[in-house]
């Protein structure tokens, strides 16, 4: 018998209210089937999709697959959604390298468009993921009233409201905020790897920079030669040389 998802509320009474927003260059783009006019658009779709819940897709990462049947209309946009959950690189990148805790935050976040609301919704939905596996937790994200009500079938899910009247910056973009791997994991991996630069280096701009033949361009070079050292102090002195010794021709 499966455990019912535990009740978890908002944290805050403002996901109640609908917002007034005006469109904008900072709003997110929509991207719709219902609004495909030509394959191009279709491309930025499949696009928006990648970037959505791979952040950036390699051509191995790609679900051709799953790309064709899109184009063709035999799947909907939330069902290309749950296959790139359910793919391989998904998989690899998000589930196998974090915490229950961690992969439910960052499935909400590319999924249902928010934040989580707090600890008790990541232990609701851990719940799912130890009971039911990945493919149940996917399923039951998806049908979710909040997914469908806000992306439908035919919609790429989206960060909402990101930019929120009254703050000076807006929230942060999900993959800056939980990026796919943690801590161990990027220790493990040796990213972020720290350069350290010895050399201080300086900007100059290009028109104090010395032109071909100036003079100052050959400053280090008349400095090296006035600070090297004479003629070597020979070994022996010329007064102590015996002339026997001295080689010449008879």
């Amino acid at each position: 018998m499966a455990i019912p998802l535990l009740s978890y509320g908002p944290i805050s009474q403002n996901v109640r209210v609908t917002g007034y927003e005006i469109p904008g260059e900072e709003q997110p783009k929509i991207y719709n089937t219902e609004n495909i006019l030509s394959p191009t658009d279709m491309d930025e779709l499949i696009e928006a999709a990648y970037r959505q819940i791979f952040f950036y897709a390699f051509k191995w990462d790609r679900e051709k697959f799953l790309e064709s049947q899109l184009r063709n209309g035999q799947l909907t946009v939330r069902d290309f959604i749950r296959g790139l959950l359910l793919s391989k690189t998904f998989k690899n990148s998000f589930y196998e390298k974090n915490s229950n805790y961690r992969f439910v935050e960052q499935c909400v976040q590319r999924v249902l468009g928010r934040d989580v609301y707090g600890e008790r919704e990541k232990i609701a939905w851990s719940i799912v993921v130890a009971t039911k596996g990945l493919k149940g937790f996917i399923d039951e994200l998806l049908d979710t009233d909040e997914y469908l009500e806000n992306f439908g079938y035919d919609t790429v899910p989206y960060q909402r409201r990101r930019i929120l009247p009254g703050r000076t910056e807006g929230e942060l973009p999900f993959n800056i905020k939980s990026p796919r791997y943690d801590d161990y994991y990027r220790a493990i991996l040796g990213f972020p790897q720290i350069i350290w630069q010895n050399e201080v280096r300086t900007f100059v701009p290009q028109d104090k920079k010395p032109k071909a033949g100036d003079p100052s361009g050959y400053l280090d070079m008349a400095r090296s030669l006035a600070s090297s050292k004479g003629n070597p102090t020979p070994r022996v002195s010329a007064m102590n040389i015996s002339l026997d010794k001295v080689p010449y021709r008879k």
